[in-house]
């Protein structure tokens, strides 16, 4: 039996204890809360100060942002994050750092180092899960510096969504280190699409703060007390490669899994690697 080290047990404890929902749901509210100009343009600069954001891609000047929760979902700059060309090439679908990479076992995928979790419960979906057995998987994480919103990494089609209601547990490198199925616990959206490589599913998964998750494509808002989820389009919607497909309110993880045998991963897609929207991290087969 592994025993973990005390302070991730107190870790562990400390973040139980938290009303991690209403504290989320909360600070969604004051995010999206408009404040006088002169206190807004200071809480941005110190949080821009606090974590590294690159203020100087943002694409418009801090006093154009009525609220935290609307720059925090800031867009970039038009040209800032050029889509690599060619139909085979896949692309990262956000700014962040490679967790872990490679492909699914047995319906498995890498957690993290001695921690793994199933995608049956991940997209609680059995027929679904079926689709990416053996397939390529990418886990992403976006700290809070970065941008987030999310693109496709390939042109297709979106064929529909499911939300999932679930908790919000931290998503940041500890809580991935030692949460059993952190993952599978957390709220979260998936965007399913039919591309050249096949199906494709883009996982936005929630985290402690993370007020909201948005579809771009759909009037779909996550957090917002309405049950579990599923949509298919009768008509899937078109989608060109690093078009938008959904929009963080605050910071998380997003899951890219695509068919066995559909994607290669590139030598340079390991974990700990950054990764930018739009630049080549794989190729179809």
């Amino acid at each position: 039996m592994q025993i973990r080290p005390m302070r991730d047990e107190t870790y562990i404890r400390l973040i139980k204890l938290l009303p991690k929902s209403a504290l989320s749901s909360l600070i969604g509210t004051l995010t999206r809360s408009p404040a006088p100009a002169a206190l807004h343009r200071l809480a941005i600069r110190g949080f821009a100060r606090r974590y590294g954001v690159r203020l100087d891609e943002a694409e418009l000047e801090l006093h154009q942002y009525p609220t935290f929760a609307e720059f925090f979902a800031r867009r970039l700059k038009p040209g800032l994050r050029p889509v690599e060309g060619g139909e085979r090439v896949v692309v990262a679908p956000v700014d962040g750092t490679v967790s872990q990479v490679g492909y699914v076992e047995r319906g498995t995928c890498l957690q993290a180092k001695g921690i793994s979790y199933t995608l049956e419960p991940l997209l609680q979906d059995k027929a679904a899960a079926t689709h990416f057995e053996g397939g390529a998987f990418a886990t992403l994480y976006l700290s809070p510096r970065d941008y987030h919103r999310v693109h496709a990494p390939l042109s297709g089609k979106i064929e529909g969504y499911t939300y999932i209601p679930g908790e919000f547990w931290p998503v940041n490198p500890t809580s991935v280190r030692i949460r059993q199925d952190l993952f599978c616990r957390n709220e979260r959206l998936v965007h399913y699409l039919r591309t050249l490589a096949g199906r494709c599913a883009v996982v936005q998964v929630g985290a402690t703060c993370v007020a909201r998750i948005r579809a771009s494509y759909d009037s779909m808002v996550t957090h917002s007390r309405q049950p579990a989820r599923t949509h298919r389009y009768p008509t899937p919607i078109p989608i060109s490669k690093g078009e938008e497909l959904g929009v963080f309110e605050m910071g998380s993880t997003v899951i890219l899994l695509f068919e066995k045998g559909r994607v290669r991963w590139d030598e340079s897609l390991v974990p700990g690697a950054s990764v930018q929207m739009g630049r080549r991290i794989g190729e179809v087969s």
